[in-house]
């Protein structure tokens, strides 16, 4: 007993100190993000400096040694292994999704939250001698604690944190040090008044067998584009490495599609991370071509080496064709929104559970059997893509067979 009542204070400890250094980082990059979108949205001509951000961010990486940095996949692989994940890695990832959205790409920040609270927690746990193990614990903890505080969910951060690495093998061990610095990198995130995330679904429905059966069909549709979403980012990546392998002649070939697939739809409603068009889906219909639309430009700017995080682009991707497929299930647009838009976050980070507890801090707990439903049939029939290659998926999705197996 003595032995759990110090081994809990030790981490609490720990987790606060890595919880507010990981909040008022997450609260310099949130700020940053916004400053740099609204600089955009007054100066619409800066997207055409894209490909020169392009290069200079791969010039920040060849400079800063970290060019072969494997971004979250290598942060999930520091849980499993004894890396580290250097300092470096935080100013690097934080200038770099800057320039992105300053210039326009299309992509998110949660890649970005994740590495830089890995970073600091990590540098935490060498600065105390944390022997290997408690480091994988650190790891986790940076994680939960700089995602919290971006997106204002405590409890989702912390159970992503632990769920997200192997899949079948909840690391429990983190639950605590994770709950504990999510909340705390939510509260000093506060303190500077940032927003938690959170969109109104305007139309819910009532629990009945034909309103239950038409949301399990929707989500039926929505693994089958996770899987589409997670091919699409993986070979554009291939196809730019293979075409154009020199990093800061891909950076500035990406750079310059975006800039064609932007002025070909004649407005910038794809570009940069899109939370203001995923807030309004929830208010009104979605022209139903508007979420492969949305893939394209990530998967263009993300696989040419721009900087930020697939997550948010997959909440547009999914609440874009929610809305539309909701009017083909018999769905109300709103509510269809949000079951797309978390069954997609499900089924590209095979995060069933996460998810579950995601509907209910973005939207509330009155729809939670539907959400619970959709995010298990997302998660059955989305098979074993997902975003993270070195994500592992401990246990069959169909059957009781344990198969130890890395996403596709």
């Amino acid at each position: 007993m003595f032995h759990d009542i110090k081994a809990f204070c030790k981490w609490a400890l720990i987790a606060v100190a890595v919880g507010i250094a990981a909040g008022l980082v997450g609260t310099a990059f949130h700020y940053g993000v916004e400053w740099v979108t609204e600089l955009r949205g007054t100066y619409p001509w800066l997207i055409f400096l894209l490909p020169a951000g392009g290069v200079c961010i791969a010039g920040i990486y060849k400079l800063c040694g970290a060019e072969k940095e494997g971004g979250t996949n290598y942060v999930l692989d520091t849980v499993r292994e004894d890396k580290k994940v250097p300092l470096i890695t935080l100013p690097v990832i934080f200038i770099s999704t800057i320039i992105t959205h300053l210039c326009g790409g299309s992509s998110g920040r949660e890649g970005a939250a994740l590495q830089i609270g890995s970073s600091i927690s990590d540098n935490i746990g060498r600065l105390i001698h944390l022997d290997e193990k408690d480091m994988h614990i650190m790891t986790m903890c940076g994680m939960a604690a700089a995602f919290s505080a971006l997106f204002g969910t405590p409890v989702t951060a912390a159970v992503f944190s632990i769920e997200v690495v192997s899949i079948g093998i909840m690391h429990f061990s983190a639950l605590v040090p994770c709950m504990i610095s999510a909340l705390t990198g939510l509260m000093t995130a506060q303190l500077f008044h940032v927003a938690p995330t959170r969109f109104v679904i305007t139309e819910m429905v009532v629990l009945t067998p034909v309103t239950l059966v038409r949301v399990v069909c929707l989500s039926v549709l929505c693994a089958f584009v996770s899987i589409l979403f997670c091919l699409v980012m993986k070979q554009t990546a291939k196809l730019y490495q293979k075409f154009v392998p020199n990093p800061f002649l891909k950076a500035a070939a990406g750079g310059l599609i975006v800039i064609a697939l932007t002025l070909a739809v004649g407005s910038q409603y794809y570009n940069g991370a899109g939370m203001g068009n995923i807030d309004a889906a929830f208010h009104s219909e979605v022209p139903w071509y508007v979420f492969l639309v949305k893939l394209l430009f990530t998967a263009c700017t993300l696989g040419a080496g721009f900087k930020g995080g697939e997550i948010v682009p997959a909440f547009f991707t999914g609440a874009a064709f929610g809305n539309a497929a909701s009017r083909l299930a018999g769905l109300p647009a709103s509510f269809g929104t949000g079951i797309g838009l978390v069954c997609l976050f499900c089924g590209v980070t095979n995060c069933p559970l996460t998810s579950v507890i995601l509907s209910v801090e973005l939207f509330g707990s009155e729809g939670l059997p539907f959400f619970a439903a959709a995010c298990a049939a997302s998660y059955m029939l989305s098979g074993y893509t997902g975003l993270y290659t070195e994500q592992k998926i401990m246990y069959s999705k169909t059957k009781a067979e344990y198969i130890d197996r890395k996403t596709m």
